[in-house]
């Protein structure tokens, strides 16, 4: 298994997020993490990849324990990570914002110390705007340079929280097909959170329901429907 999770628990304050929660994906493919807003999604992308920290429980990558590496080692042993609202740099050029994505290679061998090309395979719109400023990007321009800033990183596992937010459909066809190309065409490992199934099923070969911290079904999206774990979503 690439990533591990053996009875994880985290916790904000005295407020206890997630409840041993147990976890395995597998090298290659796409895993959906999918459940209703407050259930814990969030935190456990969060506490894989350390801006959360657990209160137990252990968390392994490539067969390492990382459960108190922090953020940073975990980005350089391949952990990359889009956030819920982009986050990306306003300031910044897209070019440099993508930069800054090269710093999960320090302390790993690389080829080279520049984007790669691929980021501009997958994403071509990044190439024509790279002068421009990331705060006057729209949604959907933003939400393709973070992917981008992360995919610079060269992971092997690449983590997503909402990535449709806010996008419109048009581009949420664009970021769908390139996640495949990304989960086919590169072999990074895909963990999503996404509250739309249908969008999760359109690429995800795994799913695992969440709630109340807890993840109370896994299964292959190839078996089983989107409407088949609706109900448990409550979406």
């Amino acid at each position: 298994m690439l990533l591990t999770l053996d009875r994880v628990s985290a916790a904000y304050g005295r407020s206890r997020v997630l409840w041993d929660v147990d976890l395995a994906v597998p090298d290659g493919g796409a895993l959906a993490l999918v459940g209703r807003n407050g259930v814990g999604k969030t935190t456990l992308l969060k506490t894989i990849v350390g801006i959360q920290k657990s209160i137990s429980g252990r968390i392994s990558f490539g067969g390492t324990e990382i459960t108190t590496a922090a953020p940073h080692l975990r980005a350089r042993a391949g952990i990359g990570f889009v956030p819920q609202g982009r986050h990306v740099f306003p300031q910044l050029t897209v070019a440099e914002n993508l930069a800054t994505g090269l710093a999960a290679l320090d302390g790993r061998p690389a080829p080279s110390r520049l984007v790669p090309d691929y980021v501009f395979d997958m994403f071509p719109k990044l190439a024509t705007i790279a002068s421009r400023k990331a705060g006057f990007l729209s949604g959907g321009e933003q939400q393709q340079l973070a992917i981008g800033r992360a995919l610079a990183g060269q992971p092997k596992l690449l983590l997503l929280d909402e990535p449709t937010e806010g996008i419109q459909p048009n581009i949420v066809q664009q970021i769908e097909e390139a996640l495949r190309r990304i989960r086919d065409q590169l072999g990074v490992t895909i963990v999503i959170v996404e509250q739309y199934l249908d969008f999760a099923w359109g690429f995800a070969d795994r799913f695992a329901v969440m709630q109340r911290g807890q993840i109370i079904r896994e299964g292959s999206t190839s078996e089983e429907k989107a409407d088949d774990v609706a109900h448990l979503v409550n979406i």
